[in-house]
């Protein structure tokens, strides 16, 4: 049954990743038949985020209610129907009310996921599932060039999407009972764990033996069955605020690098629009090769390690910006920065179950997955103003900011939650 249902959780993420680049690649054609201004993808962006983050918010309550099969088949269900209704709009009103559901979708679907994983699988499964969403996010651009190249419609495009996802939604459904056996394995497996030392979260090449095995991280012997937390009661939990910081920063900086390293390129180095377009082709290859990679790496290195080294990589890749030779260096650095950023997201999720407890991990990963959205909704538009107020000069010092924040909060939070440990000992 573990197999069947982590065969089911690795479709459950490329699904997530389908969809998420169709707006950019669709959108030159798109405001042009909706007669409004090219900026307005950004109202589009907003609201889809926007609901992104409410559901992320109530996911932990969500999951105590329905449970995670039954909130990863609504939510693949609800991003479906929301893609049906992009493929059938033909006014930006329509596009803007089909947005709050597929925005609830996703939110639901990616804390459920994450929270799932991080409890109950070892920490390669969540490198590579985070890759499955790369390889996801990568088809659907290309599903949606296809279409156009043929000569058919933007929204051929997002039917032929929307199709794959109901189609996974069926699946979804018909596998709810995984879910529940699954649930059962799992709490009579927990029950007979120890508390693990810290020192003995080094030790996962053990589990490396056995593919399917629970998560093994210093885990609560059972996860402790209570109701769900307010947000004020999550930022009392000791390293909250610091864990939600670090990752908003992380975010913020992979989605501001993604944005705008091309126009960095183009107006600040001087390169061509086709060869800049490219460069940032290969910052998204560097992240979703990267988290392939580092499944294997963490056969041997714990979760904070693999954050750390990664930040020392896009270190090394910024550092390359401000070279006199950035021209000639921006694409190694780019790569070097989609490599380090690869392992960061994944290992911070996994990990939380570790450094906050199982009672804590469902409502502390909702939260990581709404400041996420926060951090990629606020800062790289923040750059934007200061690129066209200043110059565009300034991105390898927005970046470095954005990873050193990222770094300082994410190595306080590790601090206050080994102490929070000390003494709950």
């Amino acid at each position: 049954m573990f197999s069947i249902l982590l065969l089911m959780i690795y479709l459950a993420f490329i699904s997530l990743g389908l969809p998420d680049a169709l707006l950019g690649s669709a959108w030159p054609i798109m405001y042009q038949e909706f007669a409004v201004p090219v900026s307005y993808s950004g109202t589009v962006f907003m609201i889809i985020c926007g609901g992104t983050i409410c559901s992320s918010l109530n996911s932990e309550k969500l999951n105590r209610r329905f449970g995670t099969g039954k909130i990863t088949a609504i939510s693949v269900l609800l991003t479906a129907i929301a893609l049906f209704g992009f493929s059938i709009s033909h006014s930006f009103l329509m596009l803007c009310l089909f947005a709050i559901p597929y925005g609830l979708g996703a939110g639901s679907v990616d804390a459920a996921l994450n929270h799932y994983v991080a409890l109950h699988y070892s920490s390669r499964h969540m490198s590579w599932l985070h890759c499955m969403w790369g390889l996801g996010a990568s088809v659907g651009p290309y599903i949606m060039g296809f279409v156009l190249q043929r000569g058919e419609p933007w929204n051929r495009g997002y039917l032929i999407v929307s199709i794959i996802q109901f189609t996974l939604a069926i699946i979804l459904f018909c596998s709810l009972s995984l879910w529940k056996k699954n649930q059962e394995e799992l709490t009579e497996n927990a029950a007979s764990t120890a508390k693990q030392e810290d020192s003995q979260q080094n030790n996962s090449l053990q589990e490396a033996t056995s593919e399917e095995s629970p998560k093994q991280e210093s885990l609560s012997s059972e996860a402790p069955k209570q109701r769900a937390l307010s947000l004020k009661e999550v930022f009392a939990i000791p390293g909250a605020k610091e864990s939600l910081a670090s990752f908003y920063g992380y975010c913020a900086l992979e989605q501001t690098v993604g944005l705008w390293a091309g126009s960095f390129m183009v107006l600040a180095l001087g390169m061509e629009e086709k060869l800049a377009a490219s460069y940032v082709a290969l910052f998204y290859f560097g992240i979703t090769f990267g988290r392939f990679l580092s499944g294997f790496f963490t056969m041997k290195w714990k979760d904070e390690q693999m954050v750390l080294g990664g930040s020392a990589i896009v270190f090394f890749g910024i550092f390359l910006l401000f070279t006199p030779w950035s021209k000639a260096l921006v694409l190694p650095a780019l790569i070097l920065i989609g490599l380090g950023c690869a392992p960061v997201y994944p290992s911070v999720i996994h990990s939380t179950p570790y450094n906050f407890g199982v009672e804590h991990s469902s409502a502390l990963i909702g939260a990581q997955m709404a400041a996420a959205y926060v951090g990629t909704l606020i800062m790289p538009p923040l750059f934007g103003v200061l690129g066209r107020s200043f110059s565009m000069k300034l991105f390898p010092y927005y970046s470095m900011f954005l990873l050193l924040f990222m770094v300082f909060t994410y190595r306080r939070m590790l601090q206050v939650t080994k102490k929070a440990r000390r003494e709950k000992r």
